[in-house]
């Protein structure tokens, strides 16, 4: 700081001196009482007066900068696992293609100093994060969506389907998230729903300080299962889930247990993952068991191509059972009894010119899924002519989605989803079939248009044809609206 200071006293000297020089009388002038030139050299000397305390004051107000910086940078060097923790998301590869941040614009020297004694407080940053995800739809469907079934599934539950026609409050988020100490920090998301239910949809805690990659986490979590499953709905490119997600994990599978997962110390990205979980969300169910009720394993490979492209891909495994898991059919109760197990592969692109997806990226993903579940079908279990029967499922379904930036703030994108009810394998007493359960390939079509002012908003359309059973076609025309509040974590690749 005092070199600073002599460069300035340095810089007004050398100001000055010409003009102290021409004010300084000649011995051939010094009898003269008044000179002509004393009032504008007086007005030189007061204009030096106030350059010098215009330096002056850039240079409080430099210090005052570097005060707060100071204060910042050792904030930052005591708390940087978990702004690393919070900042980067553990599911990217090395180049998530994300874009530049904004360039900040320099404060005020007074709005500086005053920020000073809180920017260097570092117990605030302890404090839960909190954002609050606001959402709602306007839904026009032809087809009347009480009566929605996915035609050869069991049906997994109320959560499939195109939701309700007209306006929808839709689901909002409640999110609370902080570091606990150096060795843990812990998240909280409540989901509300339209219907004025609230439900936990994570909470859990996490390691920050393990070596060799690894990282622990537990309580309830969206399982790394597949690509989508793991982020929240907000963020996907189109409303709702793929009808592979409502046929196979009744929309999203989440599950209260453990979760490890290892970071491979490559150039390329590379993660395993093992979970173990109660087995409570379909495809199982609650069975009053100790210990683990299911089984998860993962592993994720990423890697760039070149400045512009990166990609990703990944292999899962599910394995859980279900004991007496109802279902509705032609207003008889259902139930199944057995274990299930699914494979789900997936992998997405993505590409933007030098990395910068500011003006224009493209995105183009997909997942496919097989499912084989083995067990007890038991049938009109509500009557007195109920009886059971071996059943036996292989079931596949994929989609594909694209989705284009052509110009700031407007994204344009495709999807297609398709399911097939394969081989189903069960016998009735009459030699009948379940109507839910009659062989039929559900699939649908959808192109999305959307806005976004900034990031932490987005306005949606999105146009959809379904046929999720035999003679039905859904037409379906969604407005969306997506609004985020407060902190957000980053999001996944």
């Amino acid at each position: 700081m005092k070199h600073t200071r002599m460069l300035a006293a340095a810089m007004s000297a050398a100001l000055a001196a010409p003009y102290a020089h021409a004010a300084t009388p000649a011995p051939a002038q010094a009898s003269a009482a008044v000179h002509p030139g004393t009032a504008e050299l007086a007005a030189m000397r007061a204009e030096i007066s106030a350059m010098k305390q215009a330096y002056e004051n850039r240079l409080q107000a430099l210090e005052a900068r570097l005060q707060v910086a100071e204060a910042a940078a050792q904030t930052r060097a005591a708390l940087a696992p978990a702004v690393a923790a919070e900042s980067v998301p553990q599911s990217a590869p090395p180049s998530a293609l994300a874009a530049p941040a904004a360039t900040p614009v320099a404060a005020p020297a007074a709005a500086i100093a005053a920020s000073a004694p809180a920017a260097a407080t570092p117990s605030n940053l302890y404090n839960p994060n909190i954002s609050m995800i606001l959402g709602g739809t306007w839904q026009n469907l032809s087809a009347d969506p009480q009566q929605y079934a996915l035609q050869g599934f069991i049906p997994a539950g109320g959560e499939a389907g195109p939701g309700q026609r007209s306006f929808n409050l839709g689901e909002s988020e409640l999110t609370l998230s902080a570091n606990i100490d150096p060795h843990f920090a812990g998240q909280l998301t409540f989901a509300l729903s339209g219907e004025n239910e609230a439900s936990v949809e994570e909470a859990y805690v996490r390691t920050r300080a393990l070596e060799n990659g690894l990282n622990l986490k537990a309580g309830r979590m969206l399982s790394g299962l597949g690509y989508l499953n793991g982020q929240h709905a907000h963020t996907w490119d189109f409303i709702g889930a793929p009808l592979a997600y409502q046929a196979f994990l009744g929309g999203q599978y989440k599950t209260d247990g453990v979760q490890a997962t290892w970071l491979a110390p490559l150039d390329q990205y590379v993660q395993l993952g093992v979970e173990a979980g109660n087995g409570d969300a379909f495809p199982g169910n609650a069975r009053n068991r100790n210990g683990a009720g299911a089984y998860a394993v993962f592993a994720h490979l990423g890697d760039d191509l070149g400045a512009s492209a990166s990609y990703r891909a990944g292999l899962s495994y599910l394995r859980t059972g279900a004991s007496q898991r109802s279902f509705s059919d032609a207003e008889l109760e259902h139930s199944f009894s057995g274990r299930a197990r699914l494979w789900v592969a997936d992998a997405i692109f993505k590409w933007a010119p030098q990395g910068n997806a500011v003006s224009t990226n493209f995105k183009l993903q997909g997942e496919y899924f097989r499912r084989s579940e083995d067990g007890v079908l038991d049938y009109a279990s509500a009557t007195p002519d109920a009886a059971s029967t071996d059943y036996r499922s292989v079931q596949s379904g994929w989609y594909l989605q694209s989705v284009y930036q052509f110009m700031p703030n407007w994204r344009a994108g495709l999807r297609y989803d398709s399911l097939d009810s394969g081989s189903l394998r069960y016998t009735l007493a009459d030699n009948a079939a379940l109507p839910i359960l009659q062989s039929f390939r559900p699939r649908r079509s959808s192109l999305m248009l959307d806005y976004s002012p900034s990031e932490f908003s987005r306005l949606r359309l999105q146009l959809a044809r379904e046929q999720s059973r035999a003679g039905v076609n859904d037409t379906q025309i969604y407005l969306q609206y997506i609004m985020s509040l407060g902190t957000h974590a980053a999001h996944a690749f």
